[in-house]
């Protein structure tokens, strides 16, 4: 009489069941195959290819610089103000494009969402690292300016531009997941994330100077506004490159540390609100695609 033993179903997972970003990540030759197809893609057919990188955040510098700083005088006060207004500008554009990337990438990818089962995170992780990679020739442009204008690199000042980066990212993911889940039954997430991203270039100090918002509001409102992730990563991203450039004229916000770890929190607390909701609502991509 033979002896049954019970199978070994250790290796084995229930299809359609994941643990969200974790099992996202240890998929990494899909993960490079997405990034892949999203770096180049982008210029497909392009004549000029990727220096459309490079020319895209130039004429959108020279768009602000003209119009905010030479036509309305926003410069005033403000030393290297070229230096302060582009560092705060592609910290804006990393996150506007990660987080607009991840919102359409469900939608993006229906054919694979409906076919195949993998980790759907890995759509809006990849479409934040392929804006992570274009954001990278603008931060080439950035250093060699400040090179130019006398910047030596520190730890501490590599330190805020690091931790500033991780901000963004962590909050573009957070958001990514939430409206990119939401985008699939309802495509006026697009829309609203639109609306979004244009409120966060004028609520951080891009195109204007902390001390601004400072003299106009009282400062419970200012907490407020330091508190606000972009506003931390923003003053990271001065921090990093144009502060060290200076003479000091325009100060640091106070207590920045403290701000940048209270904005940090927040963008991981907004990734773990958008990952509880896009595992409840993941379910239905297909269907509803």
């Amino acid at each position: 009489m033979s002896q049954k033993f019970p199978a070994d179903l250790s290796e084995f997972t229930v299809p359609g069941h994941s643990r969200g970003i974790v099992d996202a990540l240890s998929y990494r030759y899909l993960l490079r195959l997405l990034i892949r197809k999203g770096t180049l893609t982008r210029y497909h057919g392009s004549v000029l290819g990727w220096v459309w990188s490079y020319v895209k955040p130039a004429a959108q510098f020279l768009v602000f610089y003209l119009v905010f700083g030479f036509f309305l005088g926003l410069n005033k006060g403000i030393d290297n103000f070229p230096i302060y207004l582009f560092s705060g500008m592609i910290a804006i554009n990393l996150f506007g494009e990660a987080f607009g990337n991840a919102t359409r990438s469900i939608v993006d990818n229906t054919a694979l969402v409906q076919k195949i089962y993998l980790p759907r995170e890995l759509f809006p992780i990849s479409a934040v690292i392929v804006a992570f990679v274009h954001f990278l020739p603008q931060v080439l442009i950035l250093v060699v300016v400040c090179l130019i204008a006398g910047w030596v690199p520190t730890l501490i000042g590599i330190a805020s531009i690091i931790l500033g980066m991780l901000i963004v990212v962590t909050l573009a993911i957070g958001l990514g997941l939430f409206f990119g889940a939401i985008n699939v039954a309802f495509r006026d997430a697009q829309n609203l994330v639109e609306l979004i991203l244009l409120f966060a270039t004028w609520t951080s100090p891009v195109l204007y100077a902390w001390t601004m918002v400072a003299d106009k509001v009282s400062p419970w409102v200012l907490n407020l506004y330091l508190a606000n992730p972009l506003t931390s990563a923003v003053e990271l991203f001065h921090a990093g490159f144009w502060f060290s450039t200076t003479t000091g004229s325009l100060p640091q916000p106070p207590h920045l540390a403290a701000f940048s770890l209270i904005g940090l929190l927040i963008s991981l607390i907004i990734l773990a609100i958008g990952q509880l909701v896009f595992k409840r609502l993941e379910g239905h991509f297909a269907q509803n695609l």
